[in-house]
């Protein structure tokens, strides 16, 4: 969880329009906008690379965006990257404060092995919680240990982590257990019955 904003520096943006942004990618440097609290926008650059790390896997990162000694406590609500190169062109960040809930879209992910014979299929990619800014999760561990096929894994069933909570309807299915079998013949089966309705 991120307890701790990672802190990037960042400059004023001073110049505007695609061109300069193309110049500045070119520099190294992405840019920002950072908006939220009542607060005008502001523009901003930072070091690409930096940016990069920072959110790597993890479109949630809470930052401490330091502009000229001015420390800004932000959430990234909008990554868009480079769609073939590794590579962060522009960034959303929402201003936050320790203190407050926000409601984030989170990845979920499976851990542990699912029944002999059961296949695990995830239903529901992301989740939205609400959560405290600094406790923002990376995202929610469905263990399918031991479960068998024919199950459904709804959000009522999540564990979730200390002060996270489920914003998304309590009975959306987010994982799935198949019978492995079931899965691996249902496609042949259809298109062996298909030429027999026709006779």
């Amino acid at each position: 969880m991120a307890h701790n904003a990672i802190s990037l520096k960042a400059t004023v943006r001073t110049s505007f329009g695609k061109g300069s942004a193309r110049q500045a990618r070119r520099d190294g440097l992405v840019p920002v906008v950072v908006y939220g609290h009542g607060t005008e926008p502001r523009h901003l650059l930072l070091d690409e690379h930096t940016a990069r790390l920072a959110l790597r896997g993890n479109d949630n990162a809470l930052v401490e965006l330091d502009v000229d000694g001015d420390k800004i406590l932000a959430l990234a609500k909008d990554v868009q990257r480079h769609p073939i190169r590794p590579g962060v062109q522009h960034v959303d960040f929402l201003v936050v404060n320790r203190n407050e809930r926000v409601e984030v879209e989170v990845p979920v992910v499976l851990a542990g092995d699912a029944a002999p014979g059961a296949l695990p299929m995830i239903e529901a990619a992301h989740i939205v919680v609400s959560a405290p800014a600094v406790e923002i999760p990376e995202s929610i561990e469905v263990d399918v240990t031991g479960v068998a096929p024919g199950t459904v894994i709804t959000v009522a069933d999540l564990t979730l982590p200390a002060h996270v909570e489920a914003v998304t309807d309590a009975e959306t299915g987010v994982v799935n257990v198949a019978d492995e079998a079931a899965v691996a013949s249902e496609a042949p089966e259809a298109e062996a019955e298909a030429p027999a309705e026709g006779e």
